[in-house]
């Protein structure tokens, strides 16, 4: 069974609770917006957001996925109503690959991609020729890792590669990198067999890992392209809801507590 029935299935058993019942935003006298996250640092901006929300007449409910495929999925078959997990190169992505007919609305925060070790190395440039690198295996993440590598000089791609590159497209790699594509939410655990993991902070956070103490590379947020998105069905895109969700995020107590939280590893992108 592939990951969109996986889903579906999942969906099928969930209709029978009174959140997932057909009407359930006209039911009740406050809309009730039912919103996809990763867990981990989104799960906990969107608390913050939820009580700004609820100030401005909106209940939101919250489910967390622990993938990147299953929200938009989710999105699309009218499951959830909006998500707040991907960056915008992802999300053209999969709109591209997927046909779905969603779009985003709004910039929520920017998450420096980072190569993490903790084999005690204190610069990329101390590993090792040879070594095993660990990188996502989603189509735009996997790209983005290694044009990260590229901008260090560490690699060289083939040129027009851009965001879709993958280890095929590898023109030059003087220290003869070998990398390992691995699912995005594994790549921490990867760690003990690797010399560096390419880990977003969405999985990074959680796992405990520290830019200063085991970030060995790290993206550059300034100009990045990465910021991260709220997205709806294309059909839902002009709902009032939808402004009223965005105020809730663009809101100055949800800045700072990304600010405070966070630190380096994560910034508001609005």
């Amino acid at each position: 069974m592939n990951r969109r029935s996986l889903f579906a299935a999942f969906a099928a058993a969930a209709l029978s609770t009174p959140f997932f019942a057909s009407g359930a935003l006209a039911a009740s006298s406050t809309p009730v917006i039912r919103v996809g996250i990763n867990p981990g640092g989104q799960a906990e901006i969107m608390e913050v957001v939820k009580k700004n929300a609820e100030k401005l007449g909106l209940q939101i409910k919250v489910f967390e996925f622990s993938d990147y495929i299953a929200p938009n999925v989710a999105l699309d078959t009218g499951d959830i109503d909006i998500n707040s997990f991907q960056h915008q190169p992802y999300l053209d992505r999969q709109i591209k690959d997927r046909h779905y007919k969603i779009e985003s609305v709004a910039k929520t925060i920017i998450s420096p991609l980072v190569f993490f070790t903790n084999k005690g190395y204190k610069s990329f440039k101390d590993i090792p020729n040879g070594s095993k690198i660990a990188i996502p295996n989603d189509a735009t993440n996997e790209g983005r890792a290694l044009l990260i590598l590229q901008n260090a000089g560490y690699i060289k791609l083939r040129p027009g590669s851009g965001l879709q590159a993958t280890p095929l497209d590898i023109v030059s790699n003087p220290k003869k990198l070998k990398f390992v594509e691995i699912e995005a939410p594994q790549l921490p655990r990867a760690l003990p067999d690797v010399a560096a993991a390419a880990v977003n902070g969405t999985y990074a956070r959680p796992a405990g890992l520290s830019i200063a103490k085991q970030g060995v590379l790290v993206e550059s947020a300034k100009g990045s392209a990465y910021a991260n998105v709220l997205v709806v069905r294309t059909a839902d895109k002009n709902k009032p809801w939808v402004k009223t969700f965005i105020k809730a995020y663009h809101q100055p107590n949800v800045k700072a507590f990304i600010e405070k939280r966070f630190g380096d590893s994560t910034f508001p992108a609005w």
